[in-house]
């Protein structure tokens, strides 16, 4: 079976409609970026410290 080729891009920086882009540069997805990396920075630290107290 036979699939069409995808033309997915990584970042969407004009004002375009399709729905073929991993990120677009909107508040949504700023918010999500930095809500993700708090908690992985949150979860580095905690694996950290337990590391170290036992």
């Amino acid at each position: 079976m036979k699939q069409g080729k995808e033309e997915t891009e990584f970042i969407k920086e004009e004002n375009n409609a399709t729905r073929k882009y991993i990120f677009q540069k909107n508040e949504k997805t700023k918010i999500g970026f930095y809500f993700v990396l708090v908690v992985l920075i949150i979860l580095i630290i905690g694996v950290a410290i337990t590391g170290f107290k036992f």
